[in-house]
């Protein structure tokens, strides 16, 4: 027999129980409006909540910023209100100490099942989001079919999920990461492979580099735009996945500058943002 699905307030209810802040999902899976009080600001809440406002309005008003753990307010009547007409319910995953890897799509899924360790995944309706233990800084479209859901975010809660939570990598982080200047007198020749001294190599298999290396070759070639903080970006995830344990050879390397360079990247661009993005992961 076929279980009826709760409501979304006693899922909330549930969720808050376990520490995770919560709210609710009006029709179109989007947050509730802010109430008359606060429209425009008046409250004096930041525009679009990108910082937490001073508000402190009964009413699940301001996305992510109303996300809350209290069960008196879960309960009280401006929400009670909200939760007759909610169709679902969202967390903040920052205020659980989560980050949301949202996957839309097989091909996403795909790279992230080869970059990215694994961890709880569940299943939303053309993807999935992965869970990962630590909050960082939210940003949509860091890759094609890729959001991060974590700080100043919210996520829909789907179902529990299966898998253990594993602790946030450095190659999610990395994704974020704008590129700092030029490194001062940036050497013109190509790197040479790194010798790693901090532990036994991650890698299973030389097929599991190699696809890693294909893929950031294909992730840098398909750019349609941003291609500077692309190679940026994708030389410091290979960095972080693979540059510790000195398995990353000269061949690899310019596999990764030849890609960037057929894209219109100089070979001085291609150097420095090697150096930054080493010097950002302290190597």
């Amino acid at each position: 027999m076929t279980q009826p699905t709760p409501h979304p307030q006693h899922t909330a209810l549930s969720l808050a129980a376990s520490g995770v802040p919560v709210l609710p999902l009006r029709r179109g899976k989007v947050p509730f409006g802010n109430c008359t009080a606060c429209a425009d600001n008046a409250c004096g809440g930041r525009p679009n909540m990108k910082t937490p406002g001073p508000c402190r309005c009964p009413a699940p008003c301001h996305a992510w910023a109303a996300a809350t753990t209290d069960p008196a307010v879960i309960v009280s009547p401006p929400w009670a209100a909200a939760w007759r007409q909610a169709v679902c319910v969202a967390y903040h995953p920052g205020g659980a100490g989560l980050t949301v890897v949202d996957l839309d799509d097989a091909d996403a899924i795909g790279w992230a099942r080869i970059a990215l360790p694994a961890t709880r995944a569940v299943p939303t309706t053309r993807g999935e989001h992965w869970i990962y233990r630590g909050a960082m800084t939210s940003r949509n479209k860091v890759r094609p079919g890729v959001d991060i859901k974590s700080t100043m975010a919210y996520a829909r809660w789907l179902a529990p999920g299966t898998g253990l939570i594993v602790p946030l990598p450095d190659a999610i982080r990395a994704l974020t990461v704008k590129e700092p200047s030029p490194a001062p007198r940036a050497p013109q020749t190509l790197p040479g492979p790194l010798r790693g001294d901090q532990g036994e190599c991650p890698h299973r298999t030389p097929v599991f580099l190699e696809r890693g290396v294909s893929m950031a070759v294909q992730r840098i070639t398909e750019a349609s735009s941003a291609v500077h903080a692309t190679v940026y970006r994708t030389f410091l995830a290979v960095l972080s996945r693979h540059g510790r344990c000195g398995c990353l050879t000269e061949s690899h390397v310019a596999r990764l500058f030849t890609a960037a360079q057929a894209k219109g990247e100089t070979a001085r661009h291609c150097t420095d943002a090697w150096a930054n993005a080493r010097t950002a992961l302290g190597m």
